[in-house]
């Protein structure tokens, strides 16, 4: 009997010290487009996130423990995202969002699940306008700028490229629809002649017909907003095959390394594209870039790869200055470690971060992709690059602030 009392002594102090130890820590969680038309811009992104949780746990880890990255896939598609957010905050009760990706699959999942759960989200990569006046009780941030400020800047590349009358094409999605109606509002306004614009539909075969429109109208170039893996490549590789158009003018969907596998960097040595960047000499991307090619072998100049990892350490520095997973705490806690006053610290700089917080000092992160200062909508200021096709990559060649 008393064997038998020692056994259960002894196993049930191992469940319960297991217990303990499987509490100690703290899950984020991550939602990304990890399948559908972005598909091709994910593995450097989930690279980049989880690099962040690492530099967090070698260097002192979560409040008592460590940091747990648990990852939804929103499939690309609007239900996809209601689902996985869903998930991440019913199932794995998670006090707070890195991600989505796209403006729709963030907005959708922000409206269905995310705010009425009270739980807080921050996009790297989603610029639509209309994240701007959500009703959000102040749950949802970005830290890349409105595509209102990209689509004003790409109609001044254009503009400079000596470029006066353009087509365009946008998928009539969140994205699409809103930087193509801020370029074309834009472009106009400063002198320029929309010959012809066309809103197309997502996962078509062709679209020849609304090539056929945007060609007879003329345009020394076609303007095409939308993501690569999905309309952006079919209508770049129709536009060359049917003799229409020769330069393209693409945003971030467009700036997809699968372009230029599908097209031939040769086919694209006179277009361009823009992007969310950071700002010159950033020497927090510098820190960054070093830290990542450590890690993985291989280059961290990939759409969004500064963004992501500053998303995912800014969850978490959230959660460590709020001294808890509590949602309610999260709001707050995000905008006090992004902004000042306090002492900066940048990329993989947590164990600074830890110890600033732990004597109960103010810290102002600074990341790879600069700084990051919420206005009351939960948006950034920001920079835009200019990229041209450089063999197999993307050079940046200017940056618009």
């Amino acid at each position: 009997m008393m064997k038998k009392t020692t056994y259960a002594l002894a196993l049930a102090a191992l469940l319960a010290s297991s217990a303990a130890s499987l509490a100690e820590d703290t899950k984020i969680g991550v939602l990304m487009d990890i399948t559908g038309p972005i598909a091709s811009f994910i593995p450097p992104l989930q690279n980049a996130a989880n690099l962040a949780v690492k530099h967090v746990n070698d260097n002192g880890g979560l409040l008592d423990g460590k940091a747990v990255a648990v990852y939804g896939d929103t499939t690309g598609s609007s239900q996809g995202a209601v689902d996985a957010a869903g998930k991440l905050i019913n199932v794995e009760n998670v006090p707070i969002i890195m991600g989505a990706l796209m403006s729709g699959t963030t907005i959708a999942a922000a409206e269905a699940a995310a705010i009425p759960a009270g739980v807080v989200q921050i996009s790297p990569t989603a610029t639509s306008p209309a994240m701007t006046d959500i009703d959000d009780n102040d749950l949802l941030y970005r830290i890349v700028p409105s595509d209102n400020f990209q689509g004003k800047v790409l109609a001044d590349m254009v503009l400079e490229e000596g470029i006066n009358k353009v087509a365009v094409t946008y998928v009539n999605n969140d994205y699409g629809v809103g930087i193509g109606g801020t370029f074309v509002e834009a472009f106009k306004a400063a002198g320029g002649e929309v010959v012809a614009e066309v809103k197309h539909e997502e996962k078509k075969n062709s679209y020849r017909s609304e090539l056929a429109t945007l060609s007879k109208a003329g345009g020394d170039a076609l303007v095409v907003i939308a993501y690569a893996g999905d309309s952006g490549s079919k209508i770049v590789k129709q536009s060359i095959e049917g003799g229409l158009f020769t330069k393209f003018i693409g945003t971030d969907g467009l700036r997809d390394e699968a372009l230029i596998a599908d097209i031939g960097a040769e086919a694209l040595a006179t277009s361009f594209f823009s992007a969310p960047t950071s700002p010159d000499d950033n020497p927090n991307q510098a820190m960054l870039h070093e830290a990542y090619t450590a890690e993985y072998s291989e280059p961290a100049d990939k759409p969004f790869v500064d963004q992501t990892y500053d998303a995912t350490f800014m969850t978490l520095l959230a959660v460590e200055a709020a001294g808890s997973a509590d949602r309610a705490k999260m709001a707050e806690s995000l905008r006090a470690i992004a902004s000042a006053p306090g002492e900066k610290v940048g990329p993989g700089e947590w164990a600074k971060a830890k110890a600033l917080l732990a004597e109960g000092k103010d810290i102002d992160y600074d990341g790879a992709g600069g700084s990051y200062d919420f206005d009351e909508a939960g948006d950034v200021a920001g920079a835009i690059g200019k990229f041209v096709v450089d063999g197999d990559v993307y050079k940046q060649i200017k940056i618009y602030q």
